[in-house]
């Protein structure tokens, strides 16, 4: 058994606000503190009414305030979106003030439209092409080094670098990440096709650097779990409902599970539904357990990430909780230490 963690989006459902969103996260964050979990982890996003996790530092030392050993971060900063600089100062700042805590996890899409992107970081000639300089740079403004401090440097900087990860949906982070010497986490959620190949990438490429000895690997999965199997397809409903309006531009706060039930798909809605819903786990506490123990087996991951939507928090919390019921939550911690990142 590996240790679970946690990734959130600061869920707006329909009714709700996102100042309702941000505290129902908090409060999350002191559960699976409780229940067990290793690491939460809030996404970035923007212009999507759905999401209120739009500035991850800011949240991220919210969380860290409101907790104690849980550890907290991004998963992930949207590096084209910014400045290497800027998030330097940004999780050094967060790292002095939670020292071993805090997690930088980055990627190299920018999580929004074109245009938004623009607006974010105003420089034309930067985006993907620019990641693996721009994830050089950021840990070079912070790692321990013997040399002269570079100019500029970001206060607090050298000797203040949080735990970096790399994210990715495809085989180009896994590439990198390996080369880098960095821990890895793949988009099972949202992207499961290219899994084992990423995975195989990432190990076949792994180069020991001075941050980490052995490759590290951890799929984000989708995972809702409920007393019975019906129950878990009703709280369900919302997530597959916001993929179809997702992929159509229809844009908003996440559906009710009594939105989602009233709603007619067409065919083709469906059958994008299905594909989409084909690898979330969704179940009673046994199956949703065997399908972690399933995917844990077939990549080697070292540890597994649960990304929950649904429409309310006591749906998540509920989620969570059956979830930690059926792992050694309290063993796994207990073991954690020779096995960490």
């Amino acid at each position: 058994m590996v240790p679970l963690s946690v990734l959130d989006l600061a869920t707006v459902g329909t009714g709700s606000t996102p100042a309702d969103a941000l505290a129902d996260t908090t409060r999350l964050a002191g559960v699976i503190e409780q229940l067990g979990y290793r690491r939460m982890w809030v996404a970035e996003h923007h212009g999507m009414p759905a999401v209120a996790s739009s500035a991850p530092a800011v949240l991220i030392g919210h969380l860290a305030d409101a907790t104690t050993t849980l550890r907290v971060g991004a998963g992930g900063v949207m590096l084209p979106n910014h400045a290497p600089l800027v998030i330097a100062e940004q999780y050094a700042t967060l790292e002095a003030l939670h020292p071993g805590r805090i997690d930088l996890g980055l990627g190299r899409a920018p999580g929004t439209d074109q245009v938004t992107a623009r607006a974010l970081r105003r420089v034309a000639d930067t985006g993907p092409d620019t990641f693996p300089q721009d994830v050089v740079e950021l840990i070079e403004y912070l790692a321990d080094s013997d040399g002269p401090v570079s100019h500029p440097a970001p206060v607090p900087g050298r000797g203040y670098l949080p735990e970096v990860w790399l994210l990715g949906s495809s085989t180009f982070s896994a590439q990198l990440a390996g080369m880098l010497g960095l821990p890895f986490s793949f988009a099972y959620h949202f992207a499961p096709d290219l899994l084992d190949q990423a995975v195989e990438q990432y190990r076949s490429r792994f180069r020991p650097s001075f941050l980490l000895d052995e490759p590290y690997f951890m799929p984000a999965v989708s995972v809702l779990c409920a007393p019975t199997d019906e129950e878990a397809r009703w709280l369900a409903g919302p997530s597959a409902l916001s993929t179809v309006q997702l992929r159509t531009g229809r844009f908003g706060p996440v559906p009710s599970p009594e939105e989602a039930a009233a709603y007619r798909y067409t065919d083709q809605e469906r059958a994008l539904i299905d594909s989409t819903l084909a690898t979330h786990l969704i179940g009673d506490p046994g199956s949703v357990r065997a399908g972690l123990v399933a995917l844990q087996a077939r990549t080697g991951a070292d540890e597994v990430m649960l990304s929950t939507r649904a429409h309310s928090l006591e749906a998540r919390v509920q989620s969570l909780t059956l979830v930690a019921g059926q792992w050694p939550m309290g063993e796994v911690a207990a073991g954690a230490s020779a096995s960490s990142v």
